[in-house]
């Protein structure tokens, strides 16, 4: 085992703690070292359309203990840059009540009238009639901000398009491109870092994607472990300019 010596991590949700209705061995017994010793950690997720609440819930299911203090999503993320950059603003969005309450939460009026910002993030049903009015709005000078840059996802039924899909819809039609807050975007791990209220240079960020995890980790100052429960392989490194800090088979290989 590779034991660190750090004051707080930062941990991919998908493909790190559980894959899909399956939770990964390692997860609960890594979560369980963390609490037993006291280290702050947060758990990362670019979907956006659960809360907290809901995700800690849907964890439990699973047989993983995790508070709703304890997870950090790219609607919060979205959330904290709007409430540092255009405070108590407006903003027309589609997404689900995880991306509704997140800005709710920072004082935003939610309109489709002369709002400040267009906010698209994950949703289970896209409408025309919503992306229409997004259309609009961001050709009449609506800044577009999107929460994750993921084209596609998994779903029970199969492959579904995602936020990156969507984006690039309203991209195409209004010439205007989004700003992605998610992974692998940095704001999203400084956001996480000042919600923790932790440092880079004292905090390491676990996850499975070298496209997102790890580059989002490099590029703003974390120590990054690549485990290899999820997408990546080892066969996979040779092919990006960056690296993690480590490699392992899992979560069982960290010692705390």
């Amino acid at each position: 085992m590779e034991e660190l010596v750090s004051k707080y991590y930062l941990i991919d949700m998908d493909g790190v703690l559980v894959s899909g209705r399956n939770l990964i061995p390692g997860a609960s017994d890594f979560i369980h070292a963390l609490r037993e010793k006291g280290i702050g950690y947060l758990v990362l997720t670019n979907n956006s359309i659960y809360t907290p609440p809901d995700l800690s819930h849907r964890l439990q299911m699973l047989g993983l203990d995790i508070e709703s203090e304890r997870i950090f999503t790219s609607a919060m993320a979205t959330a904290w840059f709007l409430d540092s950059q255009h405070p108590r603003g407006k903003a027309f969005v589609i997404g689900e009540s995880g991306l509704t309450d997140a800005i709710y939460s920072i004082g935003y009026v939610i309109t489709d009238t002369a709002p400040d910002y267009v906010i698209l993030g994950e949703t289970l049903s896209y409408n025309m009639v919503s992306i229409t009015r997004a259309v609009q709005l961001v050709a009449e000078g609506a800044r577009f901000i999107a929460t994750n840059p993921d084209p596609a996802g998994p779903s029970e039924s199969g492959i579904v398009p995602a936020t990156g899909a969507l984006a690039a819809l309203i991209e195409k039609a209004t010439d205007v491109s989004p700003m992605f807050i998610g992974k692998p975007n940095p704001i999203m791990m400084r956001a996480a870092l000042n919600f923790l209220g932790a440092h880079s240079e004292d905090t390491v960020m676990i996850g499975d994607r070298m496209e997102t995890d790890i580059i989002a980790g490099v590029e703003s100052g974390l120590e990054t472990i690549l485990v290899l429960t999820g997408i990546a392989s080892r066969d996979d490194l040779y092919r990006y300019p960056y690296q993690p800090s480590r490699v392992v088979e899992s979560l069982s290989e960290i010692a705390i």
